[in-house]
């Protein structure tokens, strides 16, 4: 019998995950395919992505690798054309590739690291979800899509990350546009906006593990920032049959942050 620890909800579904190599994205990738998924793992450093496929083939699963930058449409629609030609379909997409480039007041932020975030975390994921639906509303089925946001954009700022915020709000706004535009199409599009989560982004300059974890005791009404496992939850929620009625929302992981 299935139960809530032992599903299976992405049975024989292939799934595309950007930014797949590490972090938030393999955690992503890792628990697609713990529930039956078969994984193509999206990203610039093809030598992170072999590391994600091959813990997933450790565990029994199937995954295929695919080096891509989001920020070159040809590179995105490769990827894409790679999971139906691998698996025959593609069923579900995670656009959870990103940058942050910061730290500094928006004066003093240089146009390279301007352009830089715009071109992967908006460019990007306007990308991938063209690449996406195209396929996606082809298929009798549809698919799923579910964007990365962050808490830093719609819903919070933070000093030294104006630009990265603007990303991040554009990536809602996107999601929330492209979901009208194509639920008509059978396709469901979502995003998940985390707060600080354990990865070395959400690290402060000079801090140490145990320093982020004094920090959020003192801050957070969890008491504790988020683990990729919990925004992997999120994401998987959200791509599942579970979420058949949502369309356009965007789901705050963040500890209580912002609430």
């Amino acid at each position: 019998m299935t139960t809530a620890l032992h599903r299976a909800r992405f049975t024989d579904r292939t799934a595309m995950v950007t930014g797949a190599g590490s972090g938030i994205g393999r955690a992503i990738a890792l628990a697609l395919a713990a529930e039956g998924g078969h994984v193509v793992a999206v990203g610039r450093r093809q030598e992170l992505l072999e590391e994600t496929v091959a813990l997933i083939e450790e565990a029994g699963g199937k995954a295929l690798a695919v080096s891509a930058d989001v920020a070159r449409a040809t590179d995105v629609q490769a990827a894409a054309a790679a999971a139906v030609e691998h698996f025959g379909s593609l069923d579900v997409a995670v656009n959870n590739a990103g940058v942050f480039r910061g730290g500094a007041p928006l004066a003093d932020l240089t146009e390279e690291d301007w352009h830089t975030q715009l071109d992967v975390n908006v460019t990007g994921v306007f990308l991938a979800l063209r690449a996406e639906i195209q396929q996606m509303r082809t298929q009798p089925t549809g698919g799923a899509i579910v964007n990365i946001a962050s808490i830093f954009g719609a819903h919070a700022r933070n000093p030294g990350a104006a630009a990265y915020a603007a990303t991040k709000a554009a990536v809602s706004a996107l999601t929330r546009g492209a979901a009208l535009d194509h639920i008509g199409d059978g396709i469901r599009i979502n995003a998940v906006s985390p707060g600080a989560v354990q990865t070395p982004m959400s690290l402060r300059p000079g801090e140490t593990d145990a320093d982020r974890s004094a920090r959020a005791r003192a801050t957070l009404p969890l008491g504790r920032i988020s683990t990729t496992r919990e925004v992997a939850a999120a994401v998987l929620y959200l791509a599942s049959d579970d979420a058949s009625s949502v369309v356009g929302t965007d789901l705050v992981v963040d500890s209580g942050a912002t609430a």
